[in-house]
């Protein structure tokens, strides 16, 4: 079907202008006034904003962690993304102790194709090093995967050795390739937390306590400076301290190609949060800051030195033992109860990719902190372009993916967990009001949602390809 969305403000990264918007199939192919409108649907935008469908760079679906899974799966997940106005989605494959990275991108994928109902990728845990992993990294771009992610912390889980990530680094960079990286003290919070538990200390609390925010500056100088003699691209994932941010800000004055994400709860909530009675709900790693962190987040968003918002969006249910309704059933799956007795066992994660656009618009935009173009940039342009998606998704140009969100600015909406779509039983922003949501999101020119109305359906969302030398915003 061809549409003429017509005299809405169509936003980019760099300009905002009233115009026409047409599409043909799935690509749009003008932007302008007066475009011709035989065959063509005329959708009129009005009053409303159209922006790009937003690309989320970090969310963990069907996550296994002690003894349970993280409660969105490819189809709830992406549904949940698509009626807040993402539409392509990066999740994570893991590989398995002494296992080929193969065989995790070959498991992730087929889980993902029944399921996925926006268009997706995927970013490579390498958690057990070998030469043998060595020789499949340089295969992977052929696939269309681009990305691996390695981690300073989960000793003796997910953990490589300084030296392993600078092999990786060296590889990456040999072959256009990106390194994430999850940045905390490994060594540290080992100690911290067998001091904390032989002490007694098991509240939520104790989570943030073993976890501080030195260790994260600490282990970013480490990981910085790996990366700078690698002369390699390093991705931090969810920075969530003015220390950390401090460090990547240094290193990019003096030419390193290092880059930053955060996430909204840690633009939000503090460490204080773990000490409600729901505490263990606010458990995420990193573990939440302060209010000055927060602070310093904002404005690395507003200056540039922080380049994308991701969610790390990993639900788990607060009481996995009383069940829920969601689509009709009802459900219910082990969450953050088991570890109500030990921090150390409460799975890590928060519930937020459906407000992640809202809530930028929201408390950024409205605010006055972000400009609308530097909105885009964040919640799209910006991921597009660092994971090689860009210009087929992340913008709106003639050739681009008919990825657009009807955006209105007006539109007042109350978060609660009786109205999202994330399957779980709590939502951190309960009660907050947000001004500014989707009216309408379409999906390579088909409609998924419409005021309200999920229309999508699963399998309908594609794999992408990406591609290699990510741009270094």
């Amino acid at each position: 079907m061809n549409i003429l969305f017509r005299g809405g403000a169509v936003a980019t990264e760099t300009e905002t202008k009233i115009a026409d918007l047409l599409v043909m199939g799935d690509k749009i192919v003008s932007v302008g006034t007066d475009l011709p409108v035989s065959d063509a649907k005329i959708v009129d935008c009005s009053g409303l904003i159209l922006l790009p469908g937003g690309v989320e760079p970090h969310a963990h679906f069907s996550l296994p962690m002690f003894d349970t899974i993280s409660s969105d799966n490819h189809f709830t997940g992406h549904r949940a993304a698509a009626f807040g106005g993402t539409t392509t989605v990066m999740d994570f494959t893991s590989q398995f102790p002494g296992s080929s990275l193969q065989q995790a991108i070959d498991l992730s994928r087929s889980q993902a194709a029944q399921m996925a109902a926006v268009d997706y990728s995927f970013h490579v845990n390498v958690t057990d090093f070998s030469e043998d992993v060595a020789s499949e990294i340089a295969g992977l771009p052929s696939q269309g995967l681009t990305t691996l992610k390695v981690f300073t912390a989960y000793n003796d889980r997910l953990r490589i050795s300084d030296e392993e990530i600078s092999k990786v680094l060296n590889i990456t960079r040999e072959n256009g390739m990106l390194v994430m990286i999850h940045i905390e003290d490994g060594d540290e919070i080992d100690r911290l937390v067998a001091r904390a538990v032989s002490d007694g200390y098991t509240d939520p609390i104790w989570h943030a306590r073993t976890r501080p925010a030195h260790g994260e500056a600490i282990a970013g100088r480490r990981a910085i400076g790996i990366a700078e003699s690698s002369k390699a691209k390093l991705y931090v994932v969810h920075v969530t301290t003015a220390e950390l941010l401090n460090e990547i800000t240094s290193a990019r004055k003096r030419g390193v190609h290092v880059m930053g994400e955060t996430c909204p709860q840690y633009l939000f909530f503090t460490q204080e949060d773990l000490l409600r009675p729901d505490g263990a709900n606010w458990v995420c790693s990193p573990p939440l800051r302060t209010v000055e962190d927060n602070d310093a987040l904002w404005k690395g968003l507003s200056d540039g030195n922080i380049q994308t918002v991701g969610t790390d969006h990993c639900p788990f249910f607060a009481d996995g033992a009383t069940a829920i309704e969601y689509d009709g059933q009802q459900l219910a799956i082990p969450g953050k109860e088991l570890g109500k007795s030990d921090f150390t066992l409460i799975p890590n994660g928060v519930p937020a990719i459906e407000h992640r656009m809202s809530l930028l618009w929201t408390f950024g935009v409205s605010a006055g902190k972000l400009s609308m173009q530097r909105f885009v940039e964040l919640t799209a342009g910006n991921p597009a372009r660092i994971f090689g998606l860009y210009p087929r998704k992340g913008t709106l140009l003639p050739g681009s993916d008919a990825d657009i969100v009807l955006w209105d600015p007006r539109l007042k909406r109350t978060i609660s967990v009786t109205s999202s779509h994330m399957r779980t039983d709590h939502d951190l922003w309960e009660g907050v009001e947000v001004e500014g949501y989707p009216l309408q999101v379409y999906l390579r020119g088909h409609l998924l949602v419409d005021r309200g109305k999920w229309l999508g359906k699963a399998g309908f969302g594609q794999f992408l390809h990406r591609q290699t030398n990510s741009q270094i915003m």
